[in-house]
């Protein structure tokens, strides 16, 4: 399956949330949601008079949801909650911290990035390093102890320069320390479930429970 590159407004609006994939726009009253609270196509404004969703449709719209929060596709997705039912504690609250791991991720909650999908870029081109190391790969796990930093190329282009002030304001999760004048940060704990993701985790285990995972 190749990856979505139509507009990100009617992902939203599909779901019928905020799933923030536009930065500030979201904030704002062009965000797709605000002006069109409805189903995407011909038919989407007849669609919300529609009968309640049954119990497998919640856990299939929670599914997608989180994909798309995250911009994973839907093997790889398989492939972290496998890695989630495997690790020991809550499969849910594994599955978020897994998702929240990723390199793209981690650079997003840094600040360097308006959403996950500019973080996926920047990371694409080369921009960061983990551990000293350059890597151009969104999908890494960044682990506990972990540090991911600008390369030396990179603080010199006019992007990070400008960012520098927005980095400076940011304030990053709990299980991240930001370093706003050298551009890094180091990650503490293993990350939990966000604040700012609104997300039924659960409904996602019965999904993958349905289809024998």
């Amino acid at each position: 399956m190749a990856r979505y590159t139509g507009p990100v407004c009617r992902l939203c609006r599909r779901e019928g949330k905020k799933l923030y994939l536009k930065g500030e726009r979201c904030y704002s009253p062009k965000c797709g949601i605000e002006r069109r609270n409805f189903p995407p196509g011909l038919h989407g404004s007849s669609r919300q008079f529609r009968r309640k969703e049954s119990d497998y449709a919640l856990q299939l719209r929670e599914k997608q949801r989180a994909r798309r929060i995250y911009g994973v596709l839907e093997r790889q997705f398989r492939r972290y909650f496998q890695e989630a039912e495997n690790r020991p504690g809550l499969t849910g609250t594994n599955l978020l911290s897994i998702l929240e791991s990723r390199l793209d991720n981690v650079v997003f909650r840094m600040g360097m990035a308006d959403s996950r999908a500019q973080a996926r870029q920047l990371v694409e081109h080369g921009h960061f390093q983990l551990n000293g190391r350059n890597l151009d790969v969104p999908s890494a796990l960044v682990r506990p102890g972990d540090e991911v930093s600008l390369t030396e190329h990179a603080k010199k282009t006019v992007y990070f320069r400008d960012r520098a002030d927005f980095v400076q304001k940011h304030q990053p999760p709990q299980w991240l320390v930001l370093d706003a004048q050298r551009m890094t940060a180091k990650m503490l704990e293993q990350p939990f479930k966000p604040e700012d993701v609104s997300l039924e985790e659960q409904l996602i285990v019965e999904f993958y429970s349905r289809q024998g995972s």
